[in-house]
């Protein structure tokens, strides 16, 4: 007899999603983010489905105490483009760090999260600051650390 394997659906309402809170006091960037990336999407879950979301909902506190290694924050740049002919501007990381730290993490993790309309969903379940406190408290979230 043949064994099939069967793809396990599960539906939203079954999916049990939790809070959790990540402290990113000196933690490198990119790590962090495809950590958090992966509870996001739901694959750390024995249920995993990759067209649903069933991941969690993360917190990140301390994205101003973020690091990188190396020669990458004297290196790393941010680009984007006004769409007007020259409109391109270049951003170093320590700029963007002292103007809006919180962009820097959720660029990083939306960054590996898919580019499809469930990713733009996904990306509304991350929260991102930059100092100790956030106002999420009654949600109840779990800590998590890596």
């Amino acid at each position: 007899m043949k064994q099939e394997r069967i793809t396990r659906f599960i539906k939203p309402e079954d999916a049990n999603q939790k809070w959790y809170v990540v402290d990113a006091k000196d933690q490198v960037l990119g790590r962090l983010a495809a950590q958090v990336a992966r509870v996001i999407r739901g694959k750390n879950k024995a249920l995993f489905t990759p067209n649903m979301d069933a991941g969690d909902f993360v917190v990140v506190i301390n994205a101003d105490k973020v690091r990188m290694t190396g020669k990458r924050e004297s290196q790393k740049e941010y680009f984007s483009h006004s769409l007007y002919p020259g409109g391109g501007r270049f951003r170093s990381f320590s700029e963007v760090m002292t103007k809006n730290p919180s962009w820097v993490v959720e660029n990083a993790v939306k960054g590996m999260l898919p580019k499809t309309k469930l990713g733009k969903r996904l990306g509304k379940k991350l929260k991102v600051y930059a100092g100790e406190s956030h106002p999420h408290s009654a949600q109840k979230p779990e800590v998590l650390s890596f």
